[in-house]
């Protein structure tokens, strides 16, 4: 089964963390990327740059309107996943936790099953 661990991102919750917890966060998605991958539960990855770099395209009475920063007003967005391959829901929980976000107040890894993959 394919499992998305979707990273969610609050840049207030981030900006909050000393500097010594933000290294510690992101030097501990290596230590994760190694496991999964000697697992071979490992099926690909992406980190996404800060939403006030995207655009919005929309198309309104057959024209393109682009917009800049991101989609929605929120306070979390996405800032990348992990796809990953395992026998389980339950296995898929197991490894969400050992992603470093996931021990970070305010912050979470939510965990679907892919339905389609191309």
């Amino acid at each position: 089964m394919k499992f998305l661990l979707i990273m969610h991102n609050n840049p207030q919750v981030w900006d909050a963390l000393p500097e010594e917890q933000r290294n510690a966060v992101m030097s501990g998605h290596g230590a994760f990327m190694e496991t999964i991958t000697e697992s071979g539960e490992m099926v690909g990855t992406v980190a996404l740059a800060d939403p006030s770099q995207s655009a919005v395209v929309r198309v309104r009475g057959g024209l393109p309107a682009v917009t800049d920063g991101p989609y929605l007003e929120a306070k979390e967005y996405l800032g990348g996943y992990y796809l990953i391959e395992c026998d389980s829901r339950e296995r898929a929980l197991e490894l969400a936790a050992l992603i470093p976000d996931a021990g970070v107040e305010g912050l979470g890894i939510e965990v679907r099953p892919v339905v389609f993959a191309g």
